[in-house]
């Protein structure tokens, strides 16, 4: 058996998700955090894609590569389990894998083939921008789903931990942005809503601003006893422009 394995990326996707901080810990957590994959050369032909409207979900299979590699762990924490209790590297789903590879069951909302381009929209996603995708293959629903399957610790999708509350300045910013970004309040309400700071951290209460970035917006917010105060939302451009005078 060969002892490495070469993989080059058939596409790329595009999402609101410019960090790691801010992503869901699943799809479909996030209903506003939708995506576009765009096929690379020389997979951009129509060709390669014929017949796939005729499918609603698709698996991706990505590579997390903005995970440093390194030593691999036998175990590791599970955010589900509060960070605290250990489960083998096989029985989780984190991103520290002996190999950088993840598994994405998504939404196909439509495929778009124009001006040289492939694109394939769609519905609620979990991956960063610029993500590398694999590979890409339909979701067959007689093979793939299974009802009475048994999810281990995660039985059930996680409830919304925090209620979110904006400020009057960040606010009239959601409204200045509404025109281009119509559902861009429930957007920031439903990822803040799944608490995405580290799971050793939620529960607790502090006075530290949390910051996420989302399109070309940096949203600061601050967890409060009973709620989550969004207090700022900044273009980034202006933010670089004002760090930078």
């Amino acid at each position: 058996m060969s002892g490495s394995l070469t993989l080059q990326p058939v596409a790329v996707i595009h999402t609101p998700y410019k960090e790691k901080f801010s992503i869901p810990r699943q799809p479909n957590l996030v209903q506003d955090g939708t995506g576009i994959v765009e096929l690379l050369p020389p997979y951009n032909q129509a060709e390669a894609v014929r017949g796939l409207e005729q499918f609603s979900h698709l698996w991706l299979i990505f590579q997390f590569d903005q995970i440093p590699q390194g030593k691999w762990h036998p175990t590791v924490r599970p955010p589900r389990l509060g960070g605290n209790q250990r489960v083998g590297v096989f029985a989780s789903r984190s991103t520290h894998r002996p190999n950088p590879i993840g598994l994405s069951k998504v939404e196909l909302r439509h495929v778009e083939c124009k001006n040289g381009k492939v694109l394939l929209h769609l519905g609620a996603v979990d991956l960063v921008d610029g993500t590398p995708i694999l590979d890409i293959k339909p979701y067959l629903a007689y093979a793939d789903s299974e009802p009475n399957a048994i999810s281990g610790f995660a039985q059930s999708e996680p409830k919304p931990l925090l209620r979110v509350e904006f400020t009057a300045e960040a606010e009239s910013t959601v409204k200045k942005h509404s025109k281009n970004r119509p559902h861009l309040q429930r957007f920031i309400i439903e990822v803040i809503q799944q608490d995405p700071r580290p799971a050793y951290q939620q529960g607790k209460i502090t006075d530290r601003l949390y910051g996420i970035s989302l399109y070309d917006l940096n949203v600061k917010w601050r967890i409060k006893a009973e709620s989550v105060d969004v207090a700022e939302i900044v273009q980034i451009e202006t933010l670089v422009n004002h760090q930078e005078d």
